[in-house]
């Protein structure tokens, strides 16, 4: 039986003992749930004790809409993702994918936001980059086995990152706890009426698992693409070396393509470029008020994001790569095909 906690949008509301804040105190019960504790037992170096023999099935993410309120439900939860063809990854995820589930909402909406966490060990929180709220209440763990409610408005349009709050962030990051939430602007984009297709693509980085000097010291393994599902029936993926290049993405010649994008990181900036076009509108952070023209690149800090829009003009293979091109060596590219 879950034990379900709820927080407002009240800064001054009390915060029950058994949760912690996103960024705050440790736990007591550090022997149990540091995952960065070298006396832990594990059957193998890539494998965290608790988590041994788990594999969680993907649970498909809840919306429901009431009027201008929105209720999302996302899991915590430990899922193997096959990363390349030489790594087996035990994620730390949101709903067993790695990037999370897009999350779209509409500007001015209320989120009401639960996350049920299936981790049998660790904490996990939500840390979403499009709210305004204190990151000790809106932000708070979620204990192992339980859900939180937690409410908070979506006023600012744009492409925002959201991710794991919880110490050591990076781990919980670099582990797979990351995604994207859109938040579409009320009177839409001046562009709106040209686009033909919209599709979400996010970059991360992997690197040895659950290993925090190589997140901190060490480079990438693997740096790559994914895409995220707008609607039923378009391609999804998680963050896997040639996800994008294996089920490319598709268009007819004289679309107007918009690519929402977000790096995730947890470290590395994005130079975001697409091979033989150039992206006549780019809204940096997805927010209307800015609006650039005619860029070849755009770069993304980590978490940062773009609505970036090009147009195709001819028939073949566009690829999509950050300009950072040891990072494509690493899996950092997709491709659209383009047909008459």
């Amino acid at each position: 039986m879950k034990k379900q906690i709820k927080f407002g949008l009240l800064v001054g509301l009390s915060i029950p003992v058994l949760l912690v804040s996103a960024c705050g105190d440790q736990l007591e019960n550090t022997e149990k749930l540091d995952t960065t504790d070298k006396n832990i037992e594990t059957v193998s170096a890539q494998v965290f004790a608790p988590h041994e023999g788990i594999n969680q099935e993907p649970v498909p993410l809840e919306v429901e809409r009431d009027g201008t309120d929105v209720f999302v439900k996302m899991t915590a939860q430990i899922t193997d993702i096959q990363l390349d063809n030489d790594t087996l990854y035990k994620a730390w995820t949101f709903n067993g994918e790695a990037p999370g589930p897009v999350v779209v909402v509409n500007e001015g909406d209320t989120i009401h936001f639960t996350l049920d966490n299936m981790d049998p060990a660790v904490p996990h929180s939500m840390d979403f980059h499009a709210v305004h709220t204190a990151p000790n209440v809106g932000f708070a763990n979620v204990m192992p086995h339980e859900e939180g409610t937690f409410v908070y408005q979506a006023n600012s349009p744009g492409v925002f990152m959201y991710h794991c709050g919880t110490e050591p962030v990076l781990a919980h990051i670099a582990n797979g706890m990351h995604g994207v939430i859109i938040v579409k602007p009320t009177d839409g984009y001046p562009t709106d009426n040209e686009v033909d297709k919209e599709f979400v693509i996010i970059q991360n980085e992997w690197y040895d698992y659950n290993d925090m000097g190589d997140m901190i010291e060490g480079e990438p393994n693997q740096v790559v693409f994914s895409t995220k599902a707008l609607e039923p029936g378009q391609v999804n993926t998680n963050g896997t070396v040639g996800a994008l290049i294996d089920t490319p993405l598709e268009a007819k010649v004289g679309d107007k393509i918009r690519f929402y994008i977000n790096n995730i990181g947890p470290n590395e900036i994005s130079s975001f470029h697409v091979i033989g076009t150039i992206m006549e509108d780019v809204y940096i952070d997805g927010h209307p008020a800015n609006h650039q023209k005619g860029m070849q690149t755009v770069g993304l800090p980590a978490s940062g994001g773009a609505v970036v829009e090009f147009v195709v003009k001819e028939p073949g293979e566009y690829k999509f790569v950050t300009h950072q091109f040891e990072h494509v060596e690493k899996g950092a590219a997709g491709k659209i095909i383009v047909t008459e």
